[in-house]
């Protein structure tokens, strides 16, 4: 049997949801934060306050804090020195004006942090697959 709904004139759409909180090592956040990290200017620093700024308005549906942030650039940090054996390419500085970090300018990093978001948009493939799963069906 089929379910028939009627229509009610004057009801309020129920598609509202709450902001996301953004929280360190969550994918969905991480993802996000990264897909902004790779498209900042390359050698010069960026403070991360205007980082957590220009994310909030990216993703008017989530809440990032500066916490959450720097937590995300410094696993991208540990993630790079893996990799190269260096600190060069994620910098992470403090100055007058608060937090900052610089992106290395070289032809290495975006192919990096694109493996990076790669990763990253794989977890959340996996974490959404097991969240079907274990509903009892996968769309």
């Amino acid at each position: 049997m089929v379910l028939e709904l009627r229509d009610l004139p004057g009801l309020p759409d129920p598609g509202l949801q709450p902001p996301t909180m953004a929280d360190a090592g969550d994918p969905f956040a991480e993802l996000r934060i990264v897909h902004l990290v790779a498209r900042l200017p390359r050698g010069v620093p960026v403070r991360v306050r205007d980082i957590v700024d220009r994310l909030n308005a990216e993703h008017l549906d989530w809440s990032f804090s500066r916490s959450v942030v720097v937590a995300a650039l410094v696993q991208l940090q540990s993630n790079w020195m893996s990799d190269y054996r260096n600190g060069n390419g994620i910098e992470l500085g403090a100055g007058s004006q608060g937090e900052t970090v610089s992106i290395e300018d070289s032809s290495r990093v975006d192919p990096w942090i694109i493996r990076q978001a790669d990763r990253l948009h794989g977890a959340c493939t996996e974490r959404l697959r097991t969240f079907a799963v274990d509903e009892g069906s996968i769309p």
